[in-house]
């Protein structure tokens, strides 16, 4: 079943006189347990079509469906209600609450959304990503790649449907990194979630069934890994 696609959507920005396609029309599938990588150069169009993705900003054209849901032309409560239930966020920021401890962060969530890892699932997780000493620990505490992992922590605690991930590795060394999408692998696989994982890092496609490659707006599927 599709989780995540796109159907004939581009998005077109007005500079001045101007018109910037920053992402041509594109359709776009991704199934459950599925992991697929979208790798390019700053400036190709990887945020634009995670944006859009995620239903974070609309398309100029075509339709966006969620979970079997369009959400092309909600308005936007019903929209962030649809990507409260099923998508979690990893952005290059990492998001946090300056004056939330890490606990508390996680914990916030749970004002706002349902069904959310019951308190073993949420130990298991902390202690995946290394994270469990740092319950405590207030953000401006922590290090770039602390944060990071705090971040990917809150993303899956709301256990969506759809992790988009936006440079989740950018702040942490060789070895977190991998350690990061091993766990992002294993949730996917296991739980029968779609995660997209946005990335320059050409290391990380090892771990993706899918990769694909975005250009100057231009979204194609590369049939070969070796040859990323």
């Amino acid at each position: 079943m599709a989780l995540l696609e796109l159907k004939n959507v581009n998005k077109v920005f007005q500079s001045g006189q101007t018109e910037i396609e920053a992402l041509k029309t594109t359709s776009f599938s991704a199934e459950s347990g599925q992991l697929i990588a979208i790798i390019g150069p700053s400036g190709s169009g990887k945020s634009t079509f995670l944006t859009i993705a995620g239903g974070l900003q609309a398309p100029s054209n075509g339709e966006v469906f969620i979970n079997g849901n369009d959400i092309t032309r909600l308005k936007e409560k019903k929209r962030a209600s649809i990507r409260l239930q099923e998508i979690g966020f990893v952005l290059q920021s990492s998001n946090l609450v300056p004056f939330l401890n890490v606990s508390q962060q996680l914990k916030l969530l749970d004002k706002v959304k349902k069904n959310n890892l019951n308190d073993k699932q949420l130990e298991e997780l902390c202690e995946s990503l290394g994270i469990r000493d740092l319950l405590k620990s207030f953000p401006s505490d922590l290090s770039g790649g602390e944060r990071q992992r705090v971040a990917i922590a809150k993303a899956l605690y709301t256990d969506p449907s759809i992790i988009l991930a936006d440079e989740p590795t950018a702040s942490l060394d060789s070895d977190r990194a991998f350690e990061v999408m091993d766990m992002l692998k294993k949730a996917t696989t296991t739980n029968g979630k779609t995660t997209i994982v946005v990335t320059h890092d050409t290391r990380l496609v090892d771990y993706c069934d899918q990769v694909y490659k975005i250009t100057d707006g231009q979204l194609r599927l590369i049939e070969e890994m070796a040859s990323v």
